[in-house]
């Protein structure tokens, strides 16, 4: 496996972007070190392009005749190696070097067969019916039940990219542009990935056990009526209102499964937590509402988004990686005892980084990691310049649960 071939532009027309891109790819492919025959076409776009998705990727096809098979979706943002494009038209593409025996492109009009895969890259329709239940069943195709991917955001079409050429018609297949439910890739257990999952928000109060819940509503806190607890924890009020909306309005809650600790060891959220909204109070009952539905012995903390955490947590996640890769410097087995986020697949010594994908949701991106790109920068000062795509999320996936407020790396490594 060699490295990547990846371009990205930038252009208020999609086809110079693309043509942009397509130089990129052409020039890389010529180097001894990148793949000249890549088979699977990752593309993301952000929703200026949306409305042509299907003639930007028949355009993209036409010109890359090589990559039968393709996936992919839209943000708000795209991310590539040193650079975020946030709100502007935008694509990013990596062509990825892998046999067709070692992944498999998905969606409902051409399904994943159970036991087939170790992991996928899933993307979704946030309007999709169902949707936790789908991820789940997703999961539990793969042997390892490891998903990653994000839920394409879009003012425009929420359109997906799946098109496998052995299912459509081989070369000449059409279409390949899909709106709603799941699709993504499959990757044989052949396939080395390293997946780390980043947290962008910081605990700013205990973590209790929720012993009493009434559907989306915690009455209880450790015994305690939820309404008290929250709003000792939050130092506020009910007789000061202002005050006390103000500051439940900049707080989340981090959950976790019965029996396991949400809180790391460095006091930061665990890779399992995930982040919601609370969406109301029931001062009648003394609970807190919860975008989620609760169940007794479900673990909860509140939490805040924090940029200095947020950067702390995306630093030690790529450490991890560039660890595991490196385990001449610790030892793969110290890496998974000092990690709270333990990999999927673990790369053999001697390997580096053939590309990766990053899916970010769109509360971190921009100002929230300190200025234009910061969060990409970040990883490419960590992991070197990598080939690198990923696209900016309504909510991320990772295993079989969605996520709020994450980042989820995920690199594919070779010898």
């Amino acid at each position: 496996m060699k490295l990547f071939p990846c371009g990205h532009a930038t252009h208020p027309q999609w086809r110079m972007a693309a043509g942009l891109v397509l130089a990129q790819l052409r020039a890389q492919m010529e180097l001894p070190e990148y793949a000249r025959q890549p088979k699977l076409g990752l593309l993301y776009i952000t929703d200026h392009y949306a409305p042509e998705a299907q003639a930007l990727l028949d355009h993209l096809r036409q010109a890359l005749p090589e990559v039968p098979d393709w996936a992919g979706t839209v943000g708000i943002g795209v991310a590539v190696s040193n650079a975020e494009y946030f709100d502007e038209p935008a694509m990013a593409l990596m062509l990825c070097d892998l046999t067709p025996e070692q992944y498999r492109v998905f969606s409902g009009v051409s399904p994943l067969p159970a036991g087939w895969a170790d992991a996928a890259l899933v993307h979704a329709d946030s309007h999709t019916p169902d949707l936790a239940d789908l991820i789940s069943e997703m999961a539990a195709r793969t042997r390892q039940g490891y998903l990653f991917g994000g839920l394409s955001a879009s003012r425009t079409r929420s359109v997906q990219f799946a098109l496998r050429a052995e299912d459509a018609g081989g070369a000449n297949a059409h279409g390949g542009v899909l709106e709603g439910g799941l699709s993504g890739v499959a990757f044989s257990p052949e396939v080395a990935l390293l997946s780390r999952v980043t947290q962008g928000c910081q605990p700013v109060a205990p973590e209790r056990e929720i012993t009493e819940a009434d559907g989306h509503v915690v009455l209880k806190l450790a015994d305690e009526p939820a309404l008290d607890v929250m709003l000792a924890d939050l130092d506020i009020s009910l007789s000061e209102p202002q005050k006390a909306i103000a500051v439940v309005r900049s707080t989340l809650v981090g959950l976790s499964a019965a029996g396991h600790s949400g809180v790391g060891r460095a006091g930061n959220l665990g890779s399992d937590v995930r982040v919601r909204h609370i969406i109301g109070l029931d001062p009648l009952r003394q609970g807190v509402a919860i975008a989620e539905h609760l169940e007794p012995g479900m673990r909860l903390t509140f939490c805040r988004r924090d940029v200095q955490a947020a950067r702390a947590d995306l630093v030690r996640v790529c450490a991890e990686i560039r660890e595991a890769l490196e385990p001449e410097v610790l030892s793969i087995e110290a890496i998974n005892a000092l990690s709270d986020d333990p990999v999927p697949t673990v790369p053999q010594a001697g390997q580096r980084i053939a590309g990766a994908v990053y899916v970010s949701c769109t509360g971190r991106g921009g100002p929230h990691f300190g200025g234009p790109s910061a969060e990409m920068q970040i990883i490419r000062h960590a992991l070197g310049d990598v080939p690198l795509v990923g696209f900016f999320a309504a909510g991320e996936i990772v295993r079989n649960q969605l996520y709020g407020y994450t980042g989820v790396l995920t690199v594919f490594t070779t010898d």
